[in-house]
């Protein structure tokens, strides 16, 4: 397929505000998710990535493309690839972000660029979002967004890379279809790869139910709450590897690289490295 890189490039710059409100809902849904009681009550700190509740796409029902997300070309540049995933994200935590807080978010898009890869043309967009609580910046988070082509039928899916053997935290996940549904209606995620079956098999190839990365990452970052609930985290990074499928269950792993840092990874089923992540402390 051509790729018009200078049509798409032309996105760079392109900018987005929208203003939105911390309320408790969405905050209670998600731990209910994770299996946690502890929802934040008005006034307390969101935990780290739980500003993905928020902002969320709004896009009329009519303007749907096929795939669930919505039709390109509006504030993300209109790839023609099929598939699009969250490959990760550099995130900023500068201040706490409260529940009931009034939040403002700006975007811009800072790059587009395409690259050959071993399965056609991948094409790279990077988004950048500054969250304001009060005024002041409180969270910037730099996303790396992924177009790439569908599998040719009967097209081996890559090895991967093994997953680190030296875990020293680790928890077990069921990546069942209801987790998947409630993490979808929590972000208002309309993607069918992740709740249609059929969609998700028959049309894009994949195996299973795919697995959010943005939940991926959350559980990563709950682990750590599990294992170090005082723990402040200040910066975290977070680069996907390989997918996971509701097929099997999947591992969250982690451990301490000094007194300020944590390196975090989730494990497929057959011990790949699915996931990498690194969570800096204050």
């Amino acid at each position: 397929m051509d790729i018009d890189l200078e049509k798409l490039r032309g996105w760079i710059g392109r900018t987005e505000t929208a203003a939105d409100s911390a309320v408790p809902a969405p905050l209670r849904g998600l731990s209910a998710a994770l299996d946690r009681d502890d929802a934040p009550q008005p006034g307390d700190p969101i935990p780290p990535c739980w500003h993905w509740l928020y902002f969320l796409p709004a896009a009329r029902q009519s303007a749907i493309g096929p795939d669930g997300h919505a039709e390109r070309g509006g504030f993300l540049p209109p790839v023609p690839l099929p598939r699009r995933m969250f490959a990760g994200s550099r995130i900023e935590f500068r201040a706490a972000l409260r529940a009931g807080q009034a939040l403002v978010r700006t975007s811009r898009i800072d790059d587009v660029r395409c690259k050959q890869g071993r399965s056609g043309p991948l094409v790279f967009v990077n988004a950048r979002h500054e969250i304001s609580a009060g005024g002041e910046p409180a969270v910037v988070e730099h996303q790396d967004i992924v177009y790439r082509e569908a599998p040719q039928p009967g097209e081996p899916a890559p090895a991967g890379l093994p997953a680190p053997a030296d875990a020293q935290w680790s928890r077990r996940i069921e990546p069942d279809p209801v987790l998947l549904f409630r993490y979808s209606a929590l972000t208002f995620n309309g993607h069918r790869i992740h709740y249609d079956r059929p969609y998700a098999t028959g049309v894009e190839g994949y195996p299973g139910l795919v697995v959010h990365g943005p939940l991926i990452a959350t559980l990563l970052l709950d682990l750590l709450r599990r294992e170090q609930p005082s723990a402040q985290v200040t910066r975290f990074s977070f680069r996907a590897m390989q997918p996971l499928f509701d097929t099997a269950p999947f591992e969250v792993c982690g451990r301490p690289e000094g007194e300020r840092s944590v390196k975090l990874w989730a494990r497929t089923p057959d011990g790949r490295l699915a996931m990498e992540a690194d969570a800096a402390l204050g």
